[in-house]
């Protein structure tokens, strides 16, 4: 009778652990079909100092106004970090590259783990061409920076250089991934619109850091600038200004007050102090529409700077 009683537990036992694992595969089919949306966010608070002591409940998310909830979340990311420094080498920026390829060469040298993060340096003019695909090395960066060449002939292809890294190199990787953009904003050839070249970065989950550049000369002797110049400079300080607001990142303008290594400083800091953001959006990931995103935060105050919106994968 005992053992009877001993051999119905085992079944028991045995039924129970079967229909578990038949609940928890059930459960694992269900979540490889959820969508992980993720976020990287910085904040700063009034006087432009980043916050880094906020939690996962300090914050809010909406998708196309509908809130979300937060699943995962890391106050300092310690993710693998994948940047591509795209530089301008068309003629309208010549008397700035050697000052660019100076501070990209810091930059690397202060940002890369040559452990766990690569980079990538392409350049645009009237083509596109990478001088080094990712690596973790310093030295092979270098080298390929210290190759920047001036294009005599006039063509910049920006957009098309957002597109080809995103898509060729952006793309596969996984972690966090940031393209560094120096220009002076002027496209002059390219295939790509303005807008395709965003959602291209949206859609490889890459943020634009642009650093712009404006030589706009004046007229001999004149003292004026010359107006179609005036209006080019805008309009490519306007482009500069976009890539960066709606990929998650920032613009700068180099100036006197702000030069290229102070620049480069805030993105590193910026990069340094991310917080990682993760939901699952309450919508089914088959339709594949651009979906509006804002991030805010409980405290008041702060400003919370994260890409605008995104495309379902």
């Amino acid at each position: 009778m005992a053992e009877d009683t001993r051999s119905m537990r085992l079944l028991t036992l045995f039924l129970l652990l079967v229909s578990g694992c038949s609940c928890f595969c059930q459960d694992i089919r269900f979540s490889s079909d959820v969508k992980v949306v993720n976020l990287l966010a910085t904040v700063r608070d009034s006087s432009g100092a980043i916050v880094r002591n906020l939690t996962r409940d300090d914050f809010r998310v909406e998708e196309d106004g509908r809130p979300q909830t937060i699943r995962y979340f890391s106050r300092e990311s310690d993710l693998p970090l994948t940047i591509a420094i795209l530089v301008d080498t068309s003629r309208s920026v010549h008397t700035v590259v050697e000052p660019e390829r100076l501070a990209a060469e810091r930059f690397f040298e202060q940002v890369l783990r040559e452990d766990r993060d690569l980079a990538a340096v392409v350049h645009f003019d009237i083509s596109v061409g990478v001088l080094q695909g990712l690596t973790s090395s310093r030295d092979k960066l270098a080298a390929a920076l210290a190759g920047l060449r001036v294009q005599t002939r006039i063509a910049t292809l920006l957009y098309d250089a957002i597109r080809q890294t995103s898509d060729q190199t952006m793309r596969n990787q996984s972690g966090r991934k940031a393209i560094v953009l120096l220009s002076d904003g002027q496209d002059n050839g390219s295939h790509t619109s303005l807008a395709s070249a965003i959602e291209d970065a949206q859609r490889a989950d890459t943020i634009i850091y642009s650093i712009l550049f404006t030589p706009v000369p004046k007229r001999p002797g004149g003292g004026q600038r010359n107006p179609a110049r005036a209006r080019n400079a805008a309009r490519g300080k306007s482009t500069m200004e976009r890539l960066a607001r709606e990929t998650g990142g920032e613009s700068f303008a180099v100036s006197a007050d702000d030069p290229i290594d102070r620049i480069y400083a805030r993105i590193e800091d910026d990069l340094r102090s991310q917080y990682s953001i993760g939901y699952t959006s309450d919508r089914s990931a088959n339709d594949r529409k651009y979906r509006s995103l804002t991030v805010s935060t409980t405290r008041p105050g702060l400003i919370v700077r994260a890409r605008e919106g995104y495309y379902p994968q």
